[in-house]
């Protein structure tokens, strides 16, 4: 029987750490939190300083039951849940329930489940550290107290069932800010003109900068060529000029590496570079960091701890880095010295940055691929280059500047070639929404110095409009939220997947809007409780927390000193919320048609909108807020042969029996593309999977089984003939037509 009890969070953590400690120690799960704040009660005693009543957590029962009995025989008990606030608090919790009076219980912490590091953190174990538990106990007390007593502030005012979280309605408060600063855009014109020069038969083209010594506003603020009468104006007075080079400027340029990964950096790129969503990174990063079976290589987790904001690294993981890159590349790509990263502003700084936890050949990405899943694979490959790439020479590029002027006008070219890829030989990260100044090309330009003329080739000009500011993706949602010391690092997924579940957003193109529910929700919540849902406030809540794990704050007097005023603002909000409910329904001008007396009203549910009399609750009237009606069309159904009908159902276009309800017959509406296989007869619908994902498949089906993601364009390829085309949707580029076999895109269709 073993002696000692190890307790940790997952089971998955269980079989590897079980091998590396031997049979004297059984390793159990608590699965998650084994204590927690009651699902269906308030759980606080405010007027008792706030004292929470923690009940076991649904479905813990019998794991609590079978650990207070190997507790009972055991020598000893170590409690090992994450190296966090929430596994700091696992601990408390276990510890308090299972253990005897007198029992010997530890805390061991490690940043990564490898045999060194387990068994260094079994050789020092600590107590318990109560301000972490503090910390966690006061954000869980303080999300506990806006969600429970906001929450039905909403159902009385919009409809049952919605939810004010404490920071996911902040970060719901900053996508319908976007959203509004998007519809408040006003799009302006503006014009630019490349010149083509030519210098002794090399050709390159500058864009127009300046003329007579006037540039651009900012962002296109006051532009140079405003319409296209300047665009004349300036073609005219350059016709028969002769330019020359007035100015150029090369330099040598370098580029830093990045810093390793913390968690909301991984989720960002993770987000650019995979299309993961923020809860697909971390599950992905949990399961690398829990440990995996390697063949002949063991059991073990292949990365450090993934909820970080830290940058630092551990000396022998550096020094490893060191002879890892060695080997891959030169020692040119080796800096003279390691490189460290400097510690943001809000970071706690308790852990490493997210790395390989063994920096070795022996563990790259290629050689455990084949005992990994794709997904695992692909995310591991990017923390172990970026790790790597983090500790290389800086990349060095020639730059080349040369302005060219004549009339009065100056045309800028700008060419940058690489010296020395550096940490480029290993990796790139994504760059998201990048602004195109348009400053000049990055093209090779031909040997020229100042005062060389160039000979005009051609002048072409371009119409364009200023672009509003873009919806967030959840990349730059999440750093969005990290720059204004929002949440914390392993709060963002969470956050994120609740506005999507909650249906306060909806996603399209990977771009966050506002939902109608999700407007009147924040509206709601931010007319009537500015303080709580300011993002400053919210920003300083997250210091108060750090200053509680640091012993620096009490836990009680902080949440004191949030309840008061927030309790006097909620009284008061209670007290009109008749009027409140009032401002969100819409009064129609029609009357209701059971009492005659008074108008209907929209109202919304969780089904959507409907229409309901003025006079709840003595009148109950309610009717759909809009008849679907049937829109005809020249399609007869295949059963009895009457004509179908369009209809429109949960914002789903369809196509139905008109002979309804004695013949049932539905099917999918087409996008007036025929099949593009061949020998098929079918046409093209838009389908959904069982998640509820569209893609476009052959109306024939199971006889044929075409699909494709992208929706299909009746088209044939001039190059290559393919039978149609695409059109694709891309992060950075919008929508593109292009061909699936040969990946050509065209521009008129």
């Amino acid at each position: 029987m073993a002696k000692h009890l190890v307790v940790v969070e997952s089971p998955a953590k269980c079989k590897v750490i079980s091998k590396y400690l031997g049979k004297d120690y059984a390793v159990r799960a608590t699965m998650g939190h084994i204590i927690d704040l009651p699902e269906r009660e308030f759980g606080v005693d405010i007027a008792n300083d706030f004292t929470p009543k923690y009940t076991v957590s649904k479905g813990k029962t019998r794991i609590l039951r079978e650990l207070k009995d190997e507790a009972a025989k055991a020598e000893n008990i170590y409690l090992a849940p994450d190296p966090d606030r929430e596994g700091e608090a696992i601990a408390w919790h276990v510890a308090r329930n299972i253990a005897s009076e007198g029992s010997d219980v530890k805390r061991v912490m490690f940043n990564e489940i490898t045999k060194r590091a387990v068994l260094a953190a079994f050789d020092s174990p600590r107590d318990i550290d109560m301000n972490k538990v503090n910390a966690q106990q006061t954000r869980r007390i303080l999300d506990r107290i806006v969600g429970y007593q906001l929450s039905p502030i909403l159902w009385r005012t919009v409809f049952k069932g919605l939810s004010a979280g404490r920071v996911q309605s902040v970060a719901l408060r900053l996508i319908c800010e976007r959203e509004d600063e998007i519809k408040a855009f006003v799009e302006c014109e503006y014009w630019s003109i490349h010149g083509i020069f030519d210098r002794n038969g090399a050709k390159f083209s500058a864009k127009l900068i300046s003329i007579d010594g006037r540039k651009s506003g900012s962002n296109n603020e006051n532009p140079l060529l405003p319409h296209s009468g300047a665009v004349k104006d300036v073609l005219a007075r350059l016709k028969g000029e002769k330019f020359s080079v007035v100015d150029m400027q090369r330099t040598e340029k370098s580029r830093k590496p990045y810093p390793p990964f913390i968690t909301s950096t991984l989720q960002q790129e993770a987000a650019r570079k995979l299309g993961f969503s923020a809860a697909k990174t971390m599950m992905v990063a949990q399961q690398l960091y829990e440990g995996l079976e390697l063949g002949s290589l063991g059991s073990m987790g292949l990365i450090t701890y993934m909820r970080t904001d830290s940058t630092r690294i551990a000396g022998e993981a550096l020094t490893d880095a060191r002879s890892v890159i060695t080997k891959l590349f030169d020692d040119r790509h080796i800096p003279p010295s390691p490189r460290f990263y400097g510690k943001s502003k809000n970071a706690q700084d308790a852990h490493e940055a997210i790395r390989p936890s063994q920096v070795n050949l022996e563990f790259s990405p290629n050689k455990v691929k084949a005992f990994l899943s794709r997904d695992q694979h692909r995310l591991y490959e990017l923390v172990w280059k970026r790790f790597l790439a983090s500790q290389m020479e800086n990349a060095l590029f020639d730059s080349t500047r040369v302005d060219i002027g004549g009339g009065g006008c100056v045309f800028r070219a700008s060419g940058s070639i690489m010296k020395f890829d550096g940490f480029l030989a290993l990796y790139d990260e994504t760059v998201e929404d990048a602004v195109d100044t348009g400053e000049g090309q990055n093209e090779k330009l031909p040997e020229i110095a100042t005062g060389d003329s160039v000979e005009k080739d051609q002048f072409i000009d371009k119409q364009h409009f200023t672009q509003p500011p873009p919806r967030y993706t959840e990349a730059s949602l999440v750093r969005e939220l990290e720059d204004k010391g929002i949440g914390r690092p392993s709060t963002y997924a969470q956050i994120i997947d609740t506005l999507k579940r909650r249906k306060y957003t909806n996603v399209e193109a990977r771009r966050f809007s506002p939902t109608e529910v999700g407007y009147m929700v924040k509206n709601t919540l931010v007319k009537e409780f500015p303080d709580v849902f300011d993002v400053g406030f919210t920003a300083d809540m997250e210091l108060r927390l750090d200053e509680i794990e640091s012993g620096g704050a009490d836990w009680i007097g902080v949440l004191k000193k949030f309840y008061t005023p927030f309790y006097d603002r909620l009284e008061i909000v209670r007290k009109n919320i008749k009027t409140l409910r009032t401002q969100n329904q819409e009064i129609t001008d029609k009357k209701c048609p059971e009492c005659g007396e008074n108008f209907l009203v929209v109202k919304w549910s969780k089904n959507g909108k409907f229409l309901a009399c003025q006079g709840f609750p003595v009148c109950k009237h309610t009717e759909p807020l809009e008849k679907n009606a049937a829109v005809p069309t020249d399609e007869k159904c295949e059963k009895c042969g009457s004509p179908m009908v369009i209809l429109t159902m949960n914002n789903s276009k369809f196509l139905g029996c008109s002979n309804y309800p004695e013949c049932k017959n539905t099917r999918s509406l087409s996008i007036g593309v025929r099949c593009p296989q061949k020998d098929c007869d079918g046409s093209v619908v838009e389908r959904k999977t069982r998640r509820g994902k569209v893609f476009y498949g052959c109306n024939k089906y199971p006889k044929c089984t075409f699909a494709s993601w992208d929706k299909p364009i009746d088209k044939k390829c001039d190059k290559c003939g393919n039978p149609y085309l695409i059109q694709k949707e891309y992060k950075r580029k919008g929508t593109l037509i292009r061909c699936p076999a040969c990946k050509a895109e065209v521009e008129n269709v």
